[in-house]
């Protein structure tokens, strides 16, 4: 504690304004156990780049963290394009101080010479993105802190290719930050080279959107559709983006539409939860939609709900989601004669094995990677000899072409109501579709628990769990053998029975993944921008005609719970 209140300290020199002064003071006075979470450790990069709460501190989002990585990105940047122009966009989303968060990024940036194309506005995430290509420029910014609660914000980094940050370039970024003393952060804003966008850039992308995410779908009219903005960005541009693609009959969740930080009519302005969408469902059984989408605050994660076998809203997960748009992009390329062999889907390694076995039906490959999109952006910039056609991942995120670089709401949102109109123009349904899906191929039942452990203890506490199951591996799951322990960390993947080990060609994670001989998968995930350990379950059976879905998952739900209980979770 002495050692945390001497970091704390430091606060208090003239480097920080009187405000942050005196909010470090009252906490040294106080003796505050709020101090110690503030000043443990400094705030990093994870996989969605630096998000945390704001307050003053080392270990939160405030003026002092934010120029400080500004001010690191700013020199790396000069490093790797000497004597060059450089031009770097931001972008923000409705969350408090966004506004002057994006402002100060814009000064830092401003101060070392760098031009900065600044949103007008809050913006949707992939927009960022995409103004990254549009703008040729050499960055972006985005200032979000996705679904978290009110008390967070956060800071993403992209380069120059859309796509978020990865190795080298973060660890880079990262080492130019840690050099620095806040001291040397330069907040000499120069405002002849703030430049602020908006409608051009938002009419480039909604042109691109609707290129990339309809198709030749007829009666589009027909389809009623409810959707959610959950107080987020995402209504700036998607009932517009719908407008345009001749989606007429759409009724917006007005409770839920104007942006506000304080998200005060969910728990959680996530898709993942069923709660945050039972405004929307609401509404969908008032006016019998067909349909229910919500996106997070940043609209780059949506959540999809669609009308059972019985008519009632059914929630879909990402990975049914993933599922489903990949088979049905897929089809597209194939209608039109694009599939050559030469095109690749990207998936990520805790989602559904479903999107592996519905490319394969095509002879499409699969990518896998790492949790994050950066990670299927930098697959598109690893393979620029291959077509990427489509990409998601469990945690309710999907990327239609490579115009963006990230997730993204907004085209997948079309890309969601093309295949309902579609089903709908064609007698069927979107859950009929994915039930006909898991007859061609397996029914894959996955399911998420994340348990938080919060502060300094949290952190050791998962440390903690993370090598007891590498060192004490299961041998069973639900009476199948554990065949393979897949383990990021030391990029080995062993065979539990024949004790052979082969090396796993995937940057390095702290990530295990358990798979039985009967295709179960359970995986263990430290968040990377969250104080939580994620387990992610994954099991699967054949279905033999769609009448029999619900005897069949029900069947898989039991054997998910069976498995929860015999690992004590």
């Amino acid at each position: 504690m002495k050692e945390i209140k001497e970091q704390a300290k430091l606060w208090l020199s003239d480097t920080f304004d009187t405000e942050t002064q005196q909010e470090i003071k009252q906490l040294i006075d106080s003796n505050s156990d709020d101090l110690a979470d503030r000043f443990y450790k400094n705030m990093e990069f994870g996989t969605g780049g630096m998000r945390g709460i704001m307050g003053a501190g080392t270990n939160r989002i405030n003026k002092y963290t934010l120029g400080k990585a500004t001010q690191g990105l700013s020199n790396y940047l000069q490093k790797q394009f000497p004597n060059k122009q450089l031009k770097v966009a931001i972008a923000f989303d409705c969350r408090h101080n966004s506004v002057s968060f994006s402002k100060l990024v814009a000064d830092v940036l401003s101060a070392n010479g760098i031009q900065v194309y600044l949103f007008e506005d809050l913006r949707p995430t992939p927009e960022l993105s995409f103004a990254v290509n549009h703008l040729n420029c050499d960055a972006g910014i985005v200032l979000t802190a996705s679904h978290n609660p009110p008390e967070y914000n956060g800071y993403k980094v992209y380069w120059n290719d859309g796509g978020q940050i990865v190795p080298p370039q973060d660890t880079e970024i990262i080492n130019q930050v840690n050099s620095l003393q806040f001291s040397e952060i330069n907040f000499n804003t120069n405002e002849r080279l703030i430049t602020k966008i908006g409608t051009e850039v938002d009419e480039a992308f909604w042109n691109a959107s609707i290129k990339n995410g309809t198709f030749d779908v007829k009666d589009r009219s027909d389809l009623k559709i409810v959707f959610t903005s959950l107080h987020g960005t995402s209504i700036t541009l998607i009932p517009e983006a719908l407008k345009r693609a001749g989606y007429t009959n759409v009724h917006i969740v007005k409770e839920q539409a104007v942006p506000n930080g304080d998200f005060p009519t969910v728990k959680s302005p996530n898709p993942e939860e069923p709660e945050a969408l039972k405004m929307a469902i609401d509404l969908a059984n008032k006016v019998d939609a067909d349909i229910v989408i919500g996106t997070d605050p940043d609209s780059d994660r949506l959540g999809i709900a669609v009308r059972d076998l019985d008519g009632n809203m059914k929630l879909l997960n990402g990975n049914q989601t993933m599922s489903l748009m990949t088979d049905f992009l897929i089809k597209q390329w194939e209608a039109k004669g694009k599939l050559n062999g030469n095109q690749f889907v990207g998936s990520t390694i805790v989602s559904t094995n479903l999107v592996n076995e519905v490319a394969t039906s095509y002879g499409v490959e699969t990518k896998v990677g790492l949790t994050g999109f950066k990670w299927i952006a930098k697959m598109i910039k690893d393979f620029p000899a291959q077509e990427f056609i489509g990409g998601g991942e469990e945690s309710f995120g999907y990327m239609v072409g490579d115009f963006v670089r990230d997730k993204d709401a907004v085209t997948s949102t079309l890309l969601a109501c093309e295949i309902a109109a579609n089903a709908k123009a064609n007698g069927s349904s979107f859950y009929k579709d994915l039930l006909q899906l898991y007859v061609k191929n397996h029914f894959y039942k996955e399911h998420l628990i994340s348990i938080v452990k919060k502060g300094m203890d949290g952190a050791a506490q998962i440390k903690q769990m993370m090598v007891d199951l590498r060192n004490n591996p299961f041998t069973q799951m639900d009476g199948s053998k554990v065949q393979f322990l897949y383990d990021y960390q030391s990029s080995i993947k062993k065979n539990l029975i024949t004790g052979e080990e082969t090396s796993i060609d995937i940057p390095k994670s702290n990530v295990l993944i358990y798979q039985t001989e009967d295709g179960t998968k359970v995986a263990a995930r430290p968040s990377g921008t969250e104080p939580k350990i994620k387990f992610y379950f994954s099991v699967k059976s054949k279905l033999d005609a769609i009448e029999n879905a619900v005897s069949t998952e029900a069947n898989l739900d039991a054997k998910i719970q069976r498995i929860i209980k015999e690992l004590n979770l």
